[in-house]
């Protein structure tokens, strides 16, 4: 290779080399912005008051017990749907043969509009019928016709009013003398949808 070929090429090499210096090392202005972020989730909070609806002793055939309860939504979301599960026991006088029939299927659940009306009832089963219906039954005939709005809003409380009746057949209901219920009854809010927001 010639002299000039070699000089070309070196002056070639050079001038790469500073246009590579000269092009990382430029002035410019900036500016930046940052954005924060945050996602906090609601909280739902059904409570029942009393928590003991009821608790009576010396009961016969045809007695009927009124008592009142509130469903009271401590949480931040509004409360779409109430489910109700119902579970109890049947304890035998100590010393009593098992009985035939179930004292359940005797005890009457008569959910009532309000204390003033105790004859307008708005749904009506046993306690042993009541244990087997599916939760979201009694949310549509119970819940839903007593509460004032659908659903139950954050912050707020419904009055609830349920009368229990012993059922008198007008037969013999011996065996059930001495004998108790336990009820649990197992609230549960659900909130609605989700919302564009």
């Amino acid at each position: 290779m010639g002299v000039k070929k070699k000089l070309g090429l070196g002056l070639a090499s050079a001038a790469l080399g500073f246009s590579l210096i000269g092009g990382g090392t430029y002035a410019y202005f900036n500016d930046t912005a940052e954005a924060a972020s945050s996602f906090a989730a609601g909280t739902l909070d059904l409570n029942v008051n009393p928590e003991t609806i009821i608790d009576v002793k010396n009961i016969k055939p045809g007695d009927k017990m009124d008592r009142a309860f509130k469903l009271v939504n401590s949480g931040t979301l509004d409360i779409k749907k109430v489910l109700l599960t119902t579970e109890y026991t049947v304890t035998n006088k100590a010393g009593a043969a098992v009985n035939v029939n179930d004292l359940g299927k005797s005890i009457r659940v008569n959910f009532l509009w309000n204390a003033d009306k105790l004859n307008d009832v708005i749904y009506s089963t046993t306690l042993d019928e009541l244990k087997d219906e599916d939760p979201n039954v009694i949310d549509k005939n119970v819940f839903t016709p007593l509460m004032e709005r659908k659903g139950l809003k954050a912050g707020t409380t419904d009055d609830l009013f349920v009368q229990f009746e012993f059922v008198d057949n007008n037969e013999e209901q011996n065996e059930f003398q001495g004998d108790s219920v336990t009820l649990k009854w197992k609230f549960e809010g659900r909130h609605g949808k989700g919302e564009e927001l």
